[in-house]
């Protein structure tokens, strides 16, 4: 009886494990399937209704796809459709941002989101831009939604992407809706945003004279240094270009002063923080590197030309790496181009086509003001002007709220641009013994360049196609949202710069501090015209850099008074021009993967100066005396000084700033402190809360200690374990549901950490945070170096991947050569891209029944 029962269970033991290993393969199948069934067709035929001829796309061993048309309309429709098949998560998310209903998505956690987007109006600008829209281009934009949609057709919810799987358990009805040609022109406004918002230094600033003096505030935003390098040392110019700076009014202070105002101005950042959660970090501090070098200076005799934009860390990547090719390339379909792109959008934004490369930097320029605007106590909805009660233009607008009741909102406007305290908390937040009730009297509205329709969707195809110096000058006259620095190279050996934008001429003042809205003194009078802007063509230093720095310092016109301090620009231009040899394009790589610390390069002599009382301590200075100032990801004396330089700060400014305005460590702060350092005795050493008097070496020595306690306490007590990189990490983050909160779902989505070398200011920029953690906000989000001598050996890298597919072999194979500084090579000619295809499509037109 017992033996028949022991078979019995083992019998039954056996059909249950059984029964669970077919159902856990069922399992794994189902999720296979499930990621897997949105992977893009890369080969075999697809095809498509409205396609006028064949198109080939041969993908290469990176991902990388490579079109071939025989038309435009083809081409950028194989665009679309191709960004599609890798991006349309990506793509669906971005049109949401850019028209402010993220909220139709991920419910009522994003309407405060969506309240602050709609009173931007990005869409409603972009609208305005599409009557606008030569035929040419309507065609192009008209062709590129044609390929979105035709992929749409075929694919919808997990077949589309796995993120549409795990956002039917949070919003069952969604259906993405057909792509239209605004959704690709507010993509560039979210661009503008991303690499503007100079508004933050003006709120900054004014919110900083409530606790400091004028000059203490001066301090912290000191003028760009004498020992600093600009872009063009040579400015060429034409003659009698001239025109009053700008400059600042005590007037401006008195406003700033009034106890009312600064709730609305403290109360505008907190919508700015939802979005950067979303688009990551924004705004001052992003930068970017590039850089061209004349053929008298490389070992080719043909111009180098680099480019390593900076932006948030997210996952997939913002860029999409494309080659667009006509063939054969005619008046009809003139592009013949490679490089970079934005899912959404078409062309390529940063690249080379068989004759030009180019590249961008943001300028940062000043092109947001704040207009302090007096609002009639008996109707809210007018404010003075000279004198006079004027309407405000009000806009309706209806928020959709997935799983909620529709939100209404209505969006005010002033002559100078919408209210921007209408959509920020907590305004009513001061004591009521106040005599004014801000929401009442008071509003602040933002006057932005990108506000106002612009062309920069003109400029990409024209820059795509443009054969020469003038042809390029004439396609960047195009590129006024957000302005750049862009950088040219041709195969003819020719170099140049130009500065495009649209650049505010102000009546009075230079934009660092909100102003009166109520009198017509601190207008815009127009803008600098493209004539004038900066430019120069084959100078006789034989390169070109920039690096987000001050363009020259007898330019007449305000661009900013904010330039970024010239810290990487630096280091960039000193290994280009001490070189003895012609550069190569190895050496142009070792350029981008530079880890030199030019802070460490002025602080480190006075901490070894410094006397210290312990053996570990002595050993902690003796490990930066033999260090080569490279924060290089295995380096221990790298952990130690850039460990040191967060304490530094803390001891030195967070008695006296707002938490909110604790130092981030960046390029600005390079410059306060090698003030400072100069100033043994300034009060700005001395800590508020205690009670004696402390200066600068004390403020070092124990800054430095609480920087050796930490790293034993972290990472070892034996120094020689310290590790930069340890500490220094990337995590790349889905920018929606990587950020979720839910533990499993960022798994699906997110990858990190790794381990990164450099910070914000070295040449190889991956940005920390001083007032955060050290992990890596923002980095170079693509390297690219063009060879005008031979454009086969361009090469380039950007990260995580290609795919923004989670679980595809592309999602995040390009993290590692991209933080060892390794490139894939660019493949140009046709005979190369085939040599290296991995897979081929065949795009074909859809046969009418």
């Amino acid at each position: 009886m017992k033996n028949s029962r022991k078979v019995w269970l083992r019998k039954r033991l056996k059909t249950i494990l059984i029964f669970l290993l077919v159902l856990g393969l069922l399992l794994v199948g189902l999720a296979t399937y499930t990621v897997r069934q949105s992977f893009p067709q890369e080969s075999g035929t697809i095809q498509l209704p409205e396609l006028k001829a064949e198109v080939t796309v041969q993908r290469d061993k990176w991902g990388i796809p490579h079109i071939y048309a025989a038309n435009s309309h083809d081409l950028f429709m194989a665009q679309g459709y191709i960004h599609a098949q890798d991006r349309f998560w990506q793509m669906d998310f971005w049109r949401h941002i850019g028209s402010g209903r993220l909220a139709e998505m991920f419910g009522s956690s994003q309407i405060d989101t969506d309240k602050y987007l709609r009173t931007m109006g990005w869409a409603r600008v972009a609208q305005q831009e599409i009557p606008e829209i030569n035929a040419e281009m309507k065609a192009y934009l008209k062709a590129y939604a044609d390929g979105v949609n035709a992929y749409l057709a075929e694919h919808q919810g997990s077949a589309l992407s796995l993120e549409y799987t795990v956002l039917k358990f949070l919003n069952p009805g969604y259906q993405p809706e057909p792509w239209q040609i605004l959704h690709s022109l507010t993509w560039g406004k979210v661009m503008a945003y991303d690499l503007g918002r100079n508004f933050q230094s003006e709120i900054e600033r004014a919110i900083l004279l409530k606790t400091l003096t004028p000059n203490q505030v001066e301090e912290l935003f000191p003028p760009y240094p004498q020992d600093l390098p600009v872009i063009l040392s040579e400015l060429q110019q034409e003659k009698g270009v001239g025109e009053a700076r700008g400059g600042r009014n005590n007037n401006v202070e008195v406003i700033i002063h009034s106890p009312d105002i600064l709730p609305a101005l403290e109360s505008i950042t907190k919508p700015m923080m939802a979005l950067e959660q979303l688009i990551g970090p924004t705004g001052i501090g992003i930068g970017s590197n590039n850089w061209v070098i004349s053929g008298q200076r490389t070992a080719t005799g043909k111009p180098i030309l680099a480019n390593d934009p900076h932006l948030g860390v997210q996952i997939p990547s913002i860029w999409y790496e494309v080659g667009l090719h006509c063939t054969p390339k005619s008046a009809e379909c003139p592009y013949n181009v490679s490089g970079f792109s934005f899912a959404g959008m078409i062309g390529v934004i940063i690249g080379h086509s068989d004759r030009i490369a180019w590249g961008v930097t943001n300028v940062q320029s000043d092109v947001m003001d704040l207009y302090i605007e007096k609002i009639n106590p008996k109707n809210p909805n007018q404010y003075e002007f000279n004198g006079k009660w004027v309407d405000m233009q009000l806009v309706q607008e209806t928020i959709q709220v997935a799983g909620s009741q529709p939100i209404g909102q209505t969006v005010r406007y002033t002559r100078h641009g919408p209210i921007l305290s209408d959509v920020s908390p907590n305004l009513k937040q001061f004591q009521s013994s106040q005599p004014l009730e801000l929401p009442q009297n008071y509003a602040v509205a933002l006057r932005w360049t990108a506000l106002a329709p612009s062309k920069l969707g003109y400029a990409i195809p024209q820059i795509n196609r443009a054969q020469n110096w003038q042809e390029f000058r004439t396609a960047a006259s195009n590129y006024d949202v957000p302005a750049q620095n862009l950088v040219y190279a041709d195969i003819d050996g020719n170099i140049g710069y130009q500065m495009p934008g649209k650049f505010p001429i102000r009546a009075q003042g230079d934009g660092r501090y909100p102003v009166p809205g109520w009198t017509d003194e601190y207008e815009w009078q127009g803008y600098i015209d493209f004539e004038k802007l900066p430019k120069s063509f084959n100078p006789s230093q034989g390169y070109i850099a920039t690096a987000n720095n001050l363009v020259n310092r007898e330019y007449p016109y305000l661009i900013t008074a904010d330039w970024v301090y010239g810290y990487r620009a630096k280091r960039i231009v000193e290994m280009i021009s001490q070189q003895t040899q012609p550069i190569s394009l190895k050496d142009v790589q070792r350029i981008q993967g530079d880890d030199r610390n030019l802070n460490a390069q002025a602080l480190v002599p006075i901490l070894q100066s410094i006397t210290v009382d312990t053996p570990h301590l002595q050993a902690a200075q003796k490990l930066l005396q033999d260090w080569n100032l490279q924060l290089g990801m295995t380096s221990p004396a790298a952990a130690l000084f850039e460990v040191f330089w967060k304490h530094l700060l803390a001891d030195t400014f967070h008695d006296q700033l707002p938490e909110k305005y604790f130092p981030n460590g960046g390029d600005r702060w390079y410059a306060v402190v090698a003030n400072l350092v100069k100033q043994p005795n300034s009060s700005w050493w001395d800590n508020r809360n205690t009670p004696k008097v402390e200066n600068r070496d004390q403020i070092l020595r124990q800054s430095f200690a609480k920087a050796v306690d930490e790293l034993e306490r972290i990472q070892s007590k034996d120094q020689k374990n310290w590790n930069w990189g340890k500490l220094h990490t990337v995590t790349f983050r889905n920018a929606t549901l990587g950020k979720s909160g839910v533990a499993p779902i960022e798994a699906l989505f997110n990858r990190g950490a790794f381990a990164t070398a450099g910070n914000g200011e070295t040449v190889n920029a991956n940005r920390w945070r001083a007032n955060k953690s050290f992990e890596v906000t923002d980095i170079p989000s693509l390297r690219m170096i063009v060879d005008l001598g031979n454009l086969d050996n361009s090469v380039a890298i950007h990260t995580p991947g290609q795919s923004g597919h989670a679980f595809h072999s592309h999602y995040n194979d390009m993290v590692d050569p991209w933080r060892q500084i390794e490139y894939h090579q660019m493949l140009w000619e046709q005979k190369t891209v085939v040599n290296n295809t991995a897979a081929t499509l065949k795009l074909v037109p859809k046969l009418r029944k």
